[in-house]
């Protein structure tokens, strides 16, 4: 199931989704493939080992840890990565920004990042694998997908459905697209699919904080729910 659109408007400019979107592509095209996918993840990325003892293992990092936490956010380990973290992330942050406002979810994006990152750290850590570098925005776009799911439960996801020869569209109610999303990471986290390169524990932290961190950040003042069939 591929998301491609909603039918959900916003009443402002999504102008922090779009700067996430822009950074993302911009650290991908400009740094990232200059230098070499392998070489930016390794000296960008949040290496559990570095995090949890606060010692670099490339000397050459970008930032110290743990601020790698931050940088690995805007990393991508190749095109089809990054073009289906965005793909998300323009569908469903623009309404969730209109929500709760550009600071608001500029702070729950984040943290929600830091929240996935620091799951997965902690899994990687009980499953021995503390060398293995982590990349990539889903941890925190899991948590606007939670926002999402929260906020907009009904509101309608146009899906491109890929079945063999079969190719046909349907429109979901987010609900049911986001939240079967959500119970594939929990399967594969729980039938230990950690070794397949997917930070799926990253994804669950991710979020769970998001459903917790969205009643507690609050809509911005001015925003009405809209309706939408």
């Amino acid at each position: 199931m591929i998301p491609l659109y909603d039918d959900n408007p916003v009443e402002r400019t999504p102008l922090v989704t779009y700067a996430l979107v822009a950074a993302n592509v911009a650290v991908f095209l400009l740094w990232q493939l200059p230098l070499g996918l392998e070489q930016s993840v390794l000296r960008g990325g949040a290496i559990p080992y570095e995090i949890l003892t606060l010692q670099d293992v490339w000397p050459r990092d970008v930032v110290a840890p743990p601020f790698t936490i931050l940088t690995s956010m805007f990393l991508h380990g190749g095109f089809g990565h990054i073009v289906s973290n965005l793909l998300f992330l323009w569908i469903f942050g623009n309404n969730v920004e209109d929500a709760l406002g550009r600071l608001r979810y500029l702070a729950f994006y984040l943290i929600c990042g830091v929240a996935a990152a620091l799951a997965q750290t902690l899994g990687q850590a009980v499953n021995g694998d503390v060398q293995t570098p982590m990349v990539g925005a889903s941890g925190a776009i899991a948590g606007v997908l939670a926002g999402y799911i929260s906020l907009f439960p009904g509101a309608r996801v146009r899906t491109l459905f890929i079945l063999g020869f079969f190719i046909f569209f349907r429109d979901l109610p987010s609900w049911l697209l986001i939240g079967f999303w959500f119970a594939q990471q929990i399967l594969a986290v729980v039938f230990g699919s950690g070794h397949s390169g997917v930070a799926f524990l990253a994804h669950v932290g991710g979020f769970v904080t998001g459903l917790v961190l969205v009643r507690i950040v609050g809509r911005r003042a001015t925003w009405r729910r809209r309706a939408y069939y």
